[in-house]
């Protein structure tokens, strides 16, 4: 397939000669991300013996940044995003593209560990993190380390309510997604263009929301690498134009390595989808 010339994005790596060799223990985090639905209307420690001791979190260690110039290839476009028509935003759950590229988003922010930073730069892949508010709150400086390897911060909500399409209506969600552009500019210094919403499902109302808060278009997916494997809603294997949605969880590593092993399968490059789709 035809490469365009080096992409003018020129970005930096990440990750020092050593990587903290052990990681503090990390919690849970929620549930996965439903299927995506189109919705068209609208202990404490201690003993008997003992007081029970009190636990006092371990704070997530902010990377440390080192300059690597990086040239990534791009692939000359040959998918155009559809404008906003109505005051409604497109959605979209796939790339129609002969070029053999597939793009990861990654979600929410719960789990920080400098191992997911250390195996995103080894992959040198850039990544869509929809991101949240609140999930991120306790440390947004850490996302500045995928910042760095040429990821960007996109919206995923302030309060990530994966029910606000049937409980909230257009002023409420417009206000948790513009509550999320404004805090996106203030840590990173830029204005999200693409929109996730949390469980997948929208509506016309969200999809009204996501134009009127400067949004570009509303993303989906349907493939995801959840609990060490790939889901596919179609098919049974990566395909060219795929989007890939991921979670910063304790599972990283095992989510990622099974999309690896399905991206290199398929003989797909991970391309950044903003940079494809000319949003960047």
């Amino acid at each position: 397939m035809p490469f365009s010339l080096p992409s003018r994005r020129a970005l930096l790596g990440v990750v020092g000669a050593s990587v903290v060799a052990g990681l503090t223990a990390c919690t849970p985090a929620e549930g996965a991300e439903s299927t995506t639905t189109a919705l068209t209307p609208d202990a404490a420690l201690g003993s008997p013996e003992a007081p029970a001791a009190t636990v006092t979190p371990t704070p997530t260690p902010t990377p440390t940044l080192t300059a690597t110039k990086r040239i990534r290839r791009s692939f000359i476009p040959d998918y155009q995003l559809p404008p906003i028509v109505g005051g409604l935003a497109p959605v979209i759950t796939k790339i129609p593209t002969k070029h053999p590229i597939v793009f990861l988003t990654i979600d929410d922010g719960n789990i920080k560990t400098l191992e997911s930073v250390k195996l995103m730069a080894e992959y040198d892949y850039p990544a869509s993190l929809f991101l949240t508010r609140n999930t991120i709150a306790d440390n947004p400086a850490f996302f500045n380390a995928f910042k760095a390897q040429g990821s960007l911060v996109e919206n995923h909500t302030v309060t990530h309510n994966i029910n606000m399409v049937r409980q909230w209506g257009y002023q409420q969600q417009l206000d948790d997604i513009v509550g999320m552009q404004e805090y996106a500019v203030q840590q990173y210094g830029r204005k999200p263009t693409l929109f996730r919403p949390p469980g997948g499902a929208y509506s016309n109302a969200m999809r009204q929301a996501v134009a009127a808060a400067g949004l570009k278009a509303v993303v989906t997916w349907e493939a995801k690498a959840n609990a060490g494997k790939m889901d596919y809603q179609v098919g049974n294997s990566l395909r060219p134009g795929d989007i890939v949605l991921m979670h910063f969880r304790a599972e990283f590593a095992a989510d990622l390595a099974a999309f690896r092993a399905a991206q290199l399968a398929a003989g797909l490059e991970v391309v950044l989808l903003e940079d494809f789709l000319g949003v960047a």
